[in-house]
């Protein structure tokens, strides 16, 4: 299948504003905690989105169930997945947060089959995760003392971890609710907003400092990373379809290493690189159709 030109324009825009926002997160900590980042992210993005829908005339849900299952999607899909990278890059490099946030759709695979959500695994499936969890050692290098932190790069896999929770979810109380993917977005964030501005008073952290580039970064993570993002994300799909959009999945982890390096002067070890690398190897094999093995 060729890309249109239009396609490849949307692919490389989406994979650098996802793949800056370990960048921006970077920074915006320079100032506030992980918590105050969360949220101001959140309600940016979620003002963004709101812009959007009135400006297409579309309507929020109104019925308590569909809220009840948007509040516990924004719970695994936005509000803790973004605390814990939040958490995660106090502790480990933009470049390695980004990276292992590559493990999503193997989370989703393994956890679909978990879930009975997917019969089976195939072959080339089970080699991709098993690939994965190679490539997620690399990068941790538990055996190297002066290796990536443990606990900043745990922080960052469970955020990987409830996005593919969120995804199994999602497909199966959202989706048949038939709302269009700007309503859902839309709806999501203004939940994780509730959600994470409720937990401010609990945030033992002072108020955020003055200092202008990382106030810049948060409104480029909250306006461009969060809400923005998902107007591309389905302008891409609108373009390419599915299966085209999801090319951006292998161009995050090398944007968000890559502006690591260039931006933030990151030193990434080779073994991390190294991992990067399978953990792609793993995404790519992890998609493709395995013939049925022999009973």
């Amino acid at each position: 299948m060729r890309t249109s030109t239009k396609g490849t324009l949307l692919i490389a825009t989406l994979a650098l504003v996802w793949g800056s926002n370990f960048l921006w997160i970077k920074i915006s900590l320079e100032a506030f905690s992980p918590i105050q980042l969360t949220a101001a992210r959140m309600i940016l993005g979620a003002l963004v989105l709101l812009a959007v829908i009135a400006a297409r005339r579309d309507k929020l849900p109104r019925d308590l169930p569909t809220w009840g299952h948007l509040f516990v999607a924004a719970l695994v899909a936005n509000a803790a997945p973004y605390l814990l990278f939040a958490l995660g890059e106090t502790r480990v490099d933009s470049g390695i947060a980004g990276a292992l946030n590559a493990t999503t759709p193997l989370w989703t695979l393994a956890l679909a089959f978990a879930v009975r959500q997917s019969n089976r695994l195939g072959a080339l499936q089970l080699a991709g995760l098993l690939l994965g969890f190679l490539g997620s050692l690399l990068i941790f290098t538990p055996w190297n003392a002066g290796g990536v932190d443990t606990l900043g790069a745990l922080y960052c896999l469970l955020a990987a971890l409830s996005y593919g929770i969120s995804y199994l979810y999602m497909s199966r109380y959202l989706t048949p609710q038939n709302l269009t993917p700007t309503v859902l977005s839309t709806s999501q964030l203004i939940a994780a907003s509730i959600l994470t501005a409720a937990c401010l008073p609990l945030d033992t952290a002072s108020a955020p400092t003055w200092s202008l580039t990382p106030w810049l970064s948060l409104a480029v993570l909250g306006i461009i990373g969060t809400g923005l993002a998902y107007v591309i994300n389905y302008a891409l799909i609108r373009t390419e379809g599915p299966v085209g959009a999801s090319v951006v999945t292998y161009l995050v982890p090398i944007a968000s290493v890559a502006l690591g390096f260039l931006i933030l002067d990151e030193n990434v070890p080779l073994l991390s690189l190294l991992g990067v690398a399978v953990i792609l190897i793993g995404i790519y094999a992890s998609r493709r159709t395995s013939a049925p093995a022999s009973s």
